[in-house]
């Protein structure tokens, strides 16, 4: 699996096969389940404590990239020059997938941390 594709996916950084979460992304009961370490290669995702304050960072860049994708639909369909509709396009695109960029956020922090080691 290509990088992109384990990222979209939520998948190990390590070895890009598992899950990193124990829940899916809208499984609203266990959102923030991170697992301990990934069930195929056993590595940590834990590096120090607090490791994931970084992640962030990330979620406000995906968050204003949603923005301005949502932006650049609304004028591209002819419909950003109305504030308010544009205004009320952003928030409900930004609160309807901060669940999947909370998680999404965590793997992309991971993987600049934990590299990537295919299978001998």
């Amino acid at each position: 699996m290509n990088y992109v594709a384990s990222l979209v996916k939520l998948r190990c950084p390590a070895c890009r096969t598992s899950n990193m979460f124990a829940k899916k992304p809208y499984s609203f009961a266990a959102l923030s389940s991170i697992n301990k370490s990934c069930p195929h290669c056993k590595i940590s995702y834990q590096l120090e404590p607090s490791f994931f304050y970084g992640s962030m960072y990330v979620s406000y860049a995906l968050g204003v990239a949603i923005a301005v994708a949502t932006y650049v639909l609304l004028f591209l369909f002819g419909l950003g020059q109305y504030m308010l509709l544009s205004i009320v396009a952003i928030a409900a695109s930004i609160i309807v997938l901060a669940p999947y960029n909370y998680q999404l956020s965590k793997v992309i922090w991971a993987s600049f941390f934990i590299k990537y080691k295919p299978k001998d």
